[in-house]
C-alpha cells in the first residue's frame, strides 16, 4: 500500500509519498506561494531537489501539479494512479467529535467546516486540501488525523476554563491542545526506545519548535497539554507569547489605541522570542548564538524560554504525581543541545533527572541523553507525524476493505 499524505496550509502544500510495505519515503515536497505571484513546486526524490515553476492560483491546480509529478516519467514514482491506495489528511481541529482519525465522507466534511470557527487559520485550507483531493482522485479512500484528537483523553478538570459555563455550552470554549499527532508519536517511539510498557509510564513530551507545545501522557492518555482553545497559549514560541495575563490584551487596546484585532496579531506575530529580542529573530539558532556570545537582551529572551518550559515540565510532573520519561522533540528540542542542558541542569535536579552531556551532544538523532543513574529518563526523539498520518490512514483503510469482506 502507498500513501500520500497531505497538509495543505492557507498557501502552500506539503506532502510525501510513502509506501508502507516498509514505511520509505518514495519522495517528498512542497507546492508554496499558492495564489500568490511566484508559486512553484519543490520535489524531493532519491536526494535530489527538483523545482518546477509553475502558476498555481488554487489548492487544486497545485495538487494536481503534485500528482502529476509523481507520476513523471523522469522524477516521478508511479506509473499510474491507481497506485495511489489512499491519502492521509492532516487536518488542524477536529472539535469535540473525533478523538481518532476518520476516513472522510460527506459528513465528515460537513462537521470539519461547522467547527472551522475554532481553527478560521487552519481549517479553512486544510478542507480545500481534502475537497481537491476528492476531486482529482475520485474513489480512493480519504482519512482525516486530526492535531487535536489525541489531547480528547483529558479531563474536564484539565479542559474547562474559569469562565462562565455558557461559554462552553454555546461555543464550546475549552482547551483542545495541539500538535497531538507528533505527542502521541514520539511518547509511544521513546517508550519503544526504553523498551517500556506505554501504558504504564508517566511521560512529558516536549515539542519544541517554532510554535511549541508540552504535554503530559499517562498510561497512553494525554491527560493535559500546554496550548489551549487556540495555539496562542502555553510556551514562549517563535512569535506567539504564550500565557499572558488576560487583562494585557485589554490594556493594549486602550494605551496604544489598537483594536482587537491588532492586539490579537501582535500577540501571534510580533511577540515570543522575537518580541523579547526586540524584533532580531524569532529562530532560536540566532538568539542562542547571540546569548552564549554575552549578548544580554537574547539571554533574557533565552532564560525566559527555558524557564517557561521548565515551569510546565514541574506543572506536569505535579499533574501526574511524578514523571518516568521526559521527551525532547521538533525543530529546537531535536537540535539545541546546550538548550535541553540548561533546562535540565538548572531547574530539574529536583525530579531526579541527571544528564549525560556526552550523550546530550546530538542533534535530529533517537538517543537516551540522561544518565544511567538519573530517576527520569530523558529522550531526544525526531518527531514524524506525517507516519503517524501514512499509518492511520492505512490502519483505517484495512479496516474499511475488511468490513467490507464480510458482506
Amino acid at each position: 500500500m502507498k500513501i500520500l499524505v497531505v497538509n495543505s496550509g492557507s498557501s502552500s502544500i506539503k506532502y510525501q509519498f510513502i509506501d508502507m510495505t516498509d514505511e520509505t519515503v518514495l519522495c517528498k515536497g512542497l507546492a508554496e506561494r499558492i495564489g500568490i505571484e511566484g508559486s512553484r513546486l519543490k520535489h524531493k526524490r532519491q536526494g535530489e531537489e527538483h523545482i518546477i515553476e509553475r502558476d498555481l492560483p488554487t489548492h487544486r491546480e497545485a495538487l494536481k501539479l503534485v500528482i502529476d509529478t509523481l507520476l513523471d516519467p523522469k522524477i516521478g514514482v508511479i506509473k499510474d494512479l491507481n497506485e495511489i491506495s489512499a491519502v492521509g489528511h492532516r487536518v488542524v481541529h477536529g472539535g469535540e467529535k473525533y478523538a481518532a482519525s476518520v476516513r472522510i465522507d460527506d459528513d465528515v466534511l460537513q462537521t470539519l467546516k461547522e467547527v472551522s470557527y475554532l481553527a478560521p487559520l487552519h481549517n479553512p485550507p486544510n478542507i480545500m486540501g481534502i475537497e481537491a483531493a476528492m476531486q482529482l482522485l475520485p474513489g480512493v479512500p480519504q482519512v482525516a488525523v486530526f492535531d487535536t484528537a489525541f489531547h480528547q483523553s483529558m479531563d474536564k478538570v484539565a479542559y474547562l476554563y474559569a469562565i462562565p459555563y455558557e461559554y462552553y455550552e454555546k461555543h464550546r470554549v475549552r482547551r483542545y491542545g495541539f500538535h497531538g499527532t507528533s505527542h502521541r508519536y514520539v511518547s509511544r517511539r521513546a517508550a519503544e526506545i526504553l523498551g517500556k510498557d506505554y501504558k504504564s509510564l508517566k511521560i512529558i513530551t516536549c515539542h519544541l519548535g517554532n510554535g511549541a507545545s508540552i504535554a503530559a501522557i499517562k498510561n497512553g492518555r494525554s491527560v493535559d497539554t500546554s496550548m489551549g482553545f487556540t495555539p496562542l497559549e502555553g510556551l514562549v514560541m517563535g512569535t506567539r507569547s504564550g500565557d499572558i495575563d488576560p487583562a494585557i490584551f485589554y490594556f493594549l487596546m486602550q494605551a496604544e489605541n489598537l483594536s482587537a484585532d491588532e492586539v490579537y496579531n501582535i500577540l501571534n506575530k510580533k511577540s515570543g522570542v522575537l518580541g523579547l529580542t526586540k524584533g532580531f529573530s524569532s529562530d532560536m539558532r540566532d538568539i542562542e548564538e547571540k546569548a552564549f556570545a554575552g549578548d544580554p537582551v537574547c539571554r533574557t529572551a533565552l532564560d525566559v524560554y527555558e524557564y517557561r518550559i521548565a515551569k510546565y515540565i514541574g506543572a506536569y510532573a505535579a499533574a501526574m504525581n511524578g514523571v518516568d520519561v521526559i521527551v525532547f522533540t521538533a525543530g529546537v528540542g531535536e537540535n539545541a543541545p546546550e538548550l535541553r542542558e540548561e533546562i535540565c541542569e538548572k531547574y530539574l535536579g529536583y525530579l531526579g533527572v541527571k544528564l549525560d552531556r556526552e550523550a546530550n551532544k546530538v542533534r535530529g538523532k533517537e538517543r537516551v541523553i540522561s544518565a544511567p543513574d538519573s530517576k527520569v529518563a530523558v529522550l531526544v526523539v525526531p518527531t514524524n507525524e506525517e507516519l503517524v498520518i501514512a499509518r492511520d490512514t492505512k490502519e483505517i483503510v484495512e479496516k474499511n476493505l475488511k468490513e467490507l469482506s464480510v458482506y
